[in-house]
């Protein structure tokens, strides 16, 4: 009769640790995560003619998206890219141009749109795009541009510039704040006192302090 194997005979071979796959692995995964956190807006222009224009592409814009801020009142720094830009071909007589985030599937604007001129788009002039968020850093608001004039000798500068902006957070309501009435059932309105009303009886002290110890020295 063959018995089995004794377990205590069988030989176990581990695989070698490997710290640098596992570096690389991580950065990797660190990398894609920056990557997917990305969000690229495609904004179109239509020249205001008659007859109607229909949106071209004007410039494709890439931006991290906001992170939060425990203070309000700092603004969050948002990295931006242009991705592509094409100078628009404004059909000779149009005065006034239409930008704004455009939905060419259901043939419908996707943001709130911001009429300029065509001026914006002339020669010696660089485009400056402002991009604005909601509060959570989301959805696009609108979209507004300002033609700025380049010095010719720093053609570098002619590129289209993008800037991204965080609608703030407006004022939250104060919740289970009672309500003071008057004797009549309105409203009472209580007002803030002024620091002299707050902290008189200390000047008191103090005026009282310096005026018992004014007495002449025998």
């Amino acid at each position: 009769m063959r018995y089995p194997q004794s377990q205590s005979t069988a030989t176990c071979r581990a695989e070698p640790f490997q710290p640098t796959k596992m570096k690389l692995t991580t950065l990797l995964s660190a990398l894609l995560a920056g990557a997917a956190a990305a969000t690229t807006v495609p904004i179109f222009i239509q020249p205001i003619t008659v007859p109607e224009t229909a949106p071209a592409l004007l410039i494709e814009i890439s931006h991290d998206t906001p992170s939060t801020s425990t203070d309000p009142t700092t603004p969050p720094q948002i990295a931006t890219e242009v991705l592509s830009y094409e100078a628009p071909e404004i059909p000779e007589g149009a005065k006034l141009v239409r930008i704004g985030a455009y939905d060419s599937k259901s043939g419908k604007w996707a943001s709130s749109t911001t009429v300029v001129s065509v001026e914006n788009f002339g020669k010696g002039y660089s485009p400056h795009f402002v991009l604005s968020l909601d509060a959570n850093g989301q959805d696009l608001l609108g979209v507004a541009v300002k033609g700025v004039r380049v010095d010719a000798g720093y053609t570098r500068d002619f590129g289209p510039q993008v800037k991204v902006v965080v609608a703030g957070r407006g004022k939250q309501p104060e919740l289970n704040k009672p309500v003071v009435l008057s004797p009549e059932g309105k409203k009472v309105v209580v007002e803030e006192k002024t620091f002299l009303q707050k902290y008189w009886w200390v000047l008191g002290i103090a005026m009282f302090v310096m005026m018992s110890g004014g007495g002449d020295s025998k």
